[in-house]
């Protein structure tokens, strides 16, 4: 166990508590939050919440846990590797993959194939779970995604990520015509007030945009490139259902595709654009459309 102590001083004031000790312990805001949720985090000896406003004299400790040894099982899972050096590897993740262990879903996963894979060359900021895993696309989801293999370029890329400077563009097929060329959904994302395993457009929800582009117009269905301007929890899903042209095959926000079985909605991580964390260089990646995905648009054509 690691014990910090700060006290702040005029240069600080008015800052947000979680703001200020991500940037002063070099750990990402989403760590720093479940630390103070914990109550590893105290001001002037009482536990606090995340969004406090940093005053002249306050008193900080921190406990900083030991990362907690590895207990994932690493399983030889074939990756498809679109790139990787000594900081990154991006992966293009099939259908019906989970990105990272959770109740249910404690091996099979994109995690358990990286710890085979890299070994010892994952960042453990988010801990044994989620090591190296900056963002997440859904198991019905396929494309692209990053992930850190070292703590220095996981701070870096979820600096770029919380600045919307990491640039992720989907392809989906939908249901309905949608009319317009272009558009900008601009509506806030939250849990549901009723269904809590699903998110919907809340008046009190974060904010959140989808920028779109119409590719195709098809039978009944519409092809679309959509880019993400932040990154809420089945966004995509949930501004498209909105609209009135839910992603085809999305069974929870949709229905099931009557055409073909697509295993799920028909939404590919096409493009991701990011800065590398170590050289700086800007990146462009692309993974082409799954075989399912160009199955229907032939069968919609």
């Amino acid at each position: 166990m690691k014990n910090e102590l700060y006290v702040i001083d005029g240069t600080d004031s008015g800052k947000r508590l979680d703001v200020w000790l991500s940037e002063k312990m070099d750990l990402t805001r989403s760590y720093v939050q479940k630390l103070i949720e914990e109550g590893r985090v105290r001001v002037d000896e009482m536990t606090v919440k995340a969004g406090l406003k940093l005053k002249p004299g306050m008193k900080i400790s921190a406990e900083i846990p030991e990362p907690e040894p590895l207990t994932l099982k690493p399983e030889n899972i074939p990756l498809d590797i679109v790139f990787e050096d000594e900081d990154i590897i991006v992966i293009n993740k099939p259908k019906d993959m989970v990105v990272h262990p959770a109740a249910g879903n404690w091996d099979g996963t994109l995690v358990n194939a990286l710890l085979a894979h890299c070994r010892d060359s994952l960042s453990d900021i988010n801990g044994v779970i989620r090591p190296g895993i900056i963002h997440r696309i859904d198991k019905d989801t396929s494309g692209l995604l990053v992930v850190a293999k070292n703590n220095s370029a996981h701070l870096n890329l979820s600096e770029q990520m919380k600045k919307h400077n990491i640039q992720r563009t989907y392809e989906a097929i939908v249901d309905g015509i949608v009319k317009e060329d272009e558009g900008k959904i601009n509506a806030p994302i939250g849990r549901h007030p009723v269904h809590r395993k699903k998110m919907a457009v809340v008046h009190n929800g974060k904010p959140a945009i989808t920028h779109f582009t119409t590719i195709q117009r098809l039978r009944g269905y519409t092809h679309l490139r959509l880019r993400l301007e932040t990154g809420r929890t089945h966004q995509i899903r949930v501004h498209m259902s909105a609209m009135g042209h839910p992603v085809t095959g999305d069974t929870v926000y949709g229905k099931a595709c009557p055409v073909m079985d697509t295993k799920g909605q028909v939404l590919h991580a096409r493009f991701l654009k990011l800065t590398h964390p170590r050289t700086g260089e800007e990146m462009v990646f692309e993974a082409p459309l799954p075989e399912y995905f160009k199955k229907l648009l032939e069968l919609l054509s």
